[in-house]
């Protein structure tokens, strides 16, 4: 088998496969990416594809709507789907490493109309959550001073990730790297100080404790509709733990990486969020003034940190947030761009949107993603503010649709493995099969219709109501109209095509590229073995 991916790194690509390459490598479609991507990079870069304005900023909407009790329920649950969600990629992901991911895998094991619709909607997502973070920009800004553009400061850092998208994915991964750590490290920091601050080291020398439970309307703040609307933010915070996927187009052996990154990665999440959602939930009363106006005046983790007696609380949670965005902007763009890659080389869209560069990085779908970007935050003039959870609705609602395609995927894929009966080519096989998988769809389409609750009561509003639930229309009338047009159907699992793309170990780049397997023993190497655990 001919091996695209041992061209030499400054070659430049000829582009989408021709109709030669596919006759000399008839297995091997959408792997043309280069792998550089190391296993440390890509755990890092799973952490920081979730860690953003969603925790740093949605938290405070999320308190003072449904109170502490609600909110750390609602993000519990929402773990537990992607736990399994992210089971569920991890298999297709290590025994199919493509770009598209999930959409691809929708489109293949699935339905083809399904597929187009869903890599189209979450290019979409990808295009959105660059601009929803772009704006963030403008409401960071604001906390040191109003003289400076808010256009000016958006246009400045979309630049700066538009050049680190096109460079060398691996300058890109070590980039996302330190961001990436630095936001960690601000989590176990807050993490600590919550609890002292909860413990009486604040400014009042007083034992917090649970007294914010029991204050007013808590420990639940605005009934069913108030714990209701938690679960879209949460939705939103936890999006972008799904699209690492998409990096095992670019993964040094991702048969070895995917599986420890699911393994490991989303449970260090589960820690920093339910950790974290607990210290504010404990230290901010939800009646705290102003906590829902999106400003980082009044982010919960500003307010713990001035808890605390710190004079420049304000400015250093404001640059670790400004960061934050940064790094989850970088993050997005590249998605967006592997997937309308992806859409190319399906025929979803235009060919030249395949095209590559010496580093082999789809420039053109880089540039069309941003801007797309650059038109969402050019309508900030409308209100930074306002439009922003606009589109945290959006984006947080496109995650769940894309969470039951997955597990959707996930069930018919694990069926056709079963019955083609190469189930112990798997390289890494998801334990909740078949019951997890259902339960998630499940649960997340019930979600998706009722957490838009707090729109109907008590009263209707209309622009909330489009932003909880566009997408769903959306992605039914993509779906219906490619099905149409293209006649497709429902993929069989006698006829799912389980070769093409296939991850074959031997187009590896030299050896050793996966993940150091050997165990040391005593204290000292358990102690580097937990912090390899949590930084690489």
């Amino acid at each position: 088998m001919a091996d695209i991916e041992k061209q030499s790194a400054t070659e430049p690509s000829k582009g989408p496969a021709t109709r030669e390459d596919l006759m000399t490598n008839p297995f091997v479609n959408a792997d043309k990416l280069a792998r550089r991507l190391s296993g440390r990079q890509v755990q890092m870069i799973a952490i920081g594809g979730t860690i953003g304005t969603g925790l740093f900023l949605g938290t405070g909407s999320s308190l003072s709507q449904g109170g502490p009790a609600s909110m750390l329920i609602a993000y519990a649950i929402v773990g537990a789907i992607v736990f399994i969600t992210m089971l569920c990629l991890g298999e297709m992901a290590a025994f199919m490493p493509v770009a598209g991911s999930f959409c691809t895998y929708a489109g293949r094991f699935v339905d083809d109309a399904l597929g187009f619709a869903l890599t189209w909607n979450y290019w979409f997502n990808d295009a959105v959550s660059t601009a929803s973070d772009i704006i963030a920009l403008q409401l960071l800004l604001k906390y040191w001073t109003d003289n400076f553009p808010g256009w000016a400061i958006s246009l400045i850092f979309l630049v700066v990730v538009l050049a680190l998208n096109v460079m060398s994915v691996r300058v890109y991964g070590e980039i996302e790297y330190w961001l990436s750590l630095l936001k960690v490290v601000t989590i176990i920091i807050f993490i600590i100080l919550g609890i002292a601050v909860n413990c009486g080291g604040n400014t009042d020398h007083e034992y917090i404790g649970g007294k914010n439970w029991h204050i007013g309307d808590a420990p639940f703040v605005g009934g069913i509709g108030g714990f209701a609307s938690v679960f879209v933010t949460a939705s939103f915070a936890y999006g972008g733990t799904e699209s690492i996927a998409i990096t095992a187009g670019e993964t040094k052996s991702p048969a070895k990486t995917m599986p420890k990154v699911v393994r490991n990665v989303f449970w260090r999440i589960v820690l920093f969020y339910l950790l974290s959602i607990l210290m504010i939930g404990l230290n901010v009363p939800y009646n705290y003034p102003g906590l829902s106006d999106g400003d980082t005046r009044t982010s919960p983790f500003t307010i713990v940190f001035q808890q605390a007696g710190s004079a420049v609380a304000g400015s250093f949670i404001n640059a670790v947030i400004m960061t934050s965005v940064i790094s989850a902007a970088n993050h997005a763009l590249f998605a967006g761009s592997r997937l309308l890659f992806t859409l190319a080389v399906d025929g979803y869209a235009p060919k030249f949107f395949g095209n590559l560069n010496r580093y082999r990085v789809p420039w053109i779908a880089v540039l069309a993603t941003s801007v797309i970007s650059g038109l969402c935050f050019g309508a900030s003039y409308i209100g930074a503010g306002k439009l922003w959870s606009w589109l945290q609705n959006i984006v947080g609602v496109s995650n769940q649709l894309s969470w039951i395609c997955i597990c959707l995927a996930s069930l018919r894929f694990r069926a056709a493995i079963k019955s083609q009966g190469i189930e112990h080519l798997l390289p890494f096989k998801n334990w909740t099969y078949p019951y997890g998988p259902m339960c998630a769809v499940g649960l997340n389409a019930f979600l998706v219709l009722v957490q838009g609750w707090k729109c109907f009561s008590p009263h209707f509003k209309g622009v909330d109501f489009v932003s909880y639930y566009i997408e769903i229309p959306i992605m039914i009338i993509m779906f219906l109209a490619w099905k149409l047009i293209k006649r497709t159907s429902f993929v069989r699992k006698s006829g799912m095509d389980l070769i093409t793309d296939r991850y074959d170990p031997s187009q590896e780049d030299g050896a050793g590229g996966g993940l150091v397997t050997e165990r040391a023993t005593g204290f000292w190497a358990r102690t580097q073995q937990f912090g390899q655990w949590l930084f690489f």
